[in-house]
């Protein structure tokens, strides 16, 4: 999973501050976000695998993390990058409040939808309000919406074909298998219906990430370094695929997102916005000067921790320890990987 060499693991867990972030909205279910901060000879890498992540599935995010930390950056291609906003499945009454954690205009925006626990038409329902509030209040922005694969296929189709009406740029995992996806977007087109479709747990979950170029069951893909890696493997993943990217964050501290950053200031083009603005969903960052857009850019830059927040940010003991065996866990996967 990592072609460098590994430092010590001792040395790794002496350098790792675990955090807890409080959202201001929850966010995919997340009302505190916890992550690990590993400090190395390049600076930070974040490793923040969802809890639920077994050490098979998080391990490349300690690669990715390690890649940061501990090797030497790649020259990039741009020194800023336009970014988009991102909604989660608030309300339509709260729309206008969570937009304005943003700075500046927006140009595009994410908005989740498919929000699990509610019978589908109720769903649906709530989707089409606040997609319709967000249009309302972003007349001209470019809308695309995330279902992270929650709707079946015929619920995917009835959904696709109602909220088209409000004008949206694609649609992100609309269902969860790729056979679905490619079904759905053959669907999608046969109805004259021209809605791209996006790919991102079928790339970034899958043991051949390059099955959706192959299968032609997506438009475009959606890219988040962590899961996939680190940069580099990153890069060679898009060379592979041949199709246009969005690099998007796993909801990561700023010092996860300048990783991000970096990703996307390496590619030859960007012809979407990127979904690397969930900083402004957090009360709390790590960094005093927090990883944000302004008026729909966002600098490409290091970050670097405030010691006085990540004391104050601090996991409590336990919490701490399970995150060091956690990352102990994975450390081992990718010494293994190296050893085949």
């Amino acid at each position: 999973m990592t072609a460098a060499p590994l430092p010590a693991l001792q040395e790794i867990l002496a350098q790792t501050r675990v955090v807890c972030l409080p959202m201001r909205v929850p966010f995919r279910g997340v009302q505190i976000r916890q992550t690990a901060l590993i400090q190395g000879p390049y600076g930070w890498g974040e490793f923040a695998p969802f809890t639920e992540y077994d050490p098979q599935e998080a391990a490349p995010w300690l690669a990715a993390a390690l890649e940061s930390a501990y090797q030497p950056p790649l020259p990039l291609l741009r020194q800023t990058i336009p970014l988009n906003a991102t909604l989660p499945a608030v309300p339509a009454g709260q729309v206008q409040e969570v937009l304005a954690s943003y700075r500046g205009p927006i140009q595009e925006i994410k908005v989740k939808v498919a929000q699990t626990g509610l019978p589908f038409d109720e769903s649906l329902a709530q989707d089409y309000a606040r997609l319709a509030a967000t249009r309302q209040l972003l007349p001209q922005a470019r809308i695309k919406i995330d279902a992270n694969g929650g709707w079946t296929l015929p619920q995917a189709y009835q959904a696709l074909e109602k909220l088209s009406d409000l004008g949206l740029l694609y649609a992100e995992q609309p269902v969860a298998s790729l056979t679905d996806l490619a079904q759905l977007r053959e669907d999608l087109r046969a109805a004259g219906n021209p809605l791209l479709i996006a790919a991102d747990e079928s790339v970034r979950k899958a043991s051949d990430p390059l099955k959706v170029a192959r299968l032609g069951a997506a438009d475009l893909l959606v890219i988040k370094l962590a899961p996939l890696g680190g940069l580099r493997r990153s890069l060679t993943l898009v060379e592979e695929a041949g199709l246009p990217v969005v690099v998007s964050s796993a909801l990561e501290s700023s010092v996860g997102i300048a990783a991000g950053a970096r990703l996307a200031a390496s590619l030859p083009d960007l012809p979407f916005a990127c979904g690397l603005g969930t900083v402004s969903l957090m009360a709390q960052d790590v960094s005093a000067q927090p990883l944000v857009a302004q008026a729909g850019q966002l600098e490409v830059r290091q970050v670097e921790p405030d010691p006085q927040l990540l004391d104050q940010l601090a996991a409590p003991k336990e919490l701490r320890r399970w995150w060091l065996e956690r990352i102990s866990a994975c450390y081992r996967l990718l010494e293994a990987g190296q050893d085949e």
